[in-house]
């Protein structure tokens, strides 16, 4: 899995996070998350095949909710981090838990973690 090690000037920068930011009013989320992961690391839409979507958070009266698009590649892209990012690294899944996460990433790190299990490798 693709993670940003956020900049120290970021919101809860020092951590660990999926790349990721806000939708503009006339995205969906799936394309919200592809722009986002272009502009954060470099990683084209036709690199990427959306998966699923997952609502892990609801905030202020179900005004705004934070959703995580799960994403495949065919393989470790080479990525480009932009301002926001001190580093990104494809990490296992068995190693996020031992980086200093992001809250709400790391809030809802199980909940994605069940999520990706159930969904078949692509061929």
């Amino acid at each position: 899995m693709l993670l940003q090690y956020r900049a120290p000037w970021s919101h809860q920068g020092g951590t660990w996070a999926l790349p990721g930011g806000a939708r503009d009013s006339h995205e969906t989320v799936e394309e919200a998350a592809v722009r986002e992961a272009y502009e954060e690391a470099g990683l084209e839409a036709h690199q990427l095949t959306v998966r699923t979507t997952v609502v892990t958070a609801i905030a202020m009266g179900e005004v705004w909710t934070y959703t995580t698009v799960i994403a495949d590649a065919p393989e470790k892209l080479a990525t480009v981090p932009n301002r926001e990012s001190v580093e990104l690294r494809w990490v296992s899944e068995d190693e996020v838990a031992e980086l200093p996460l992001h809250p709400g990433f790391a809030a809802s790190w199980e909940q994605l973690r069940s999520v990706t299990a159930g969904i078949p490798l692509s061929s």
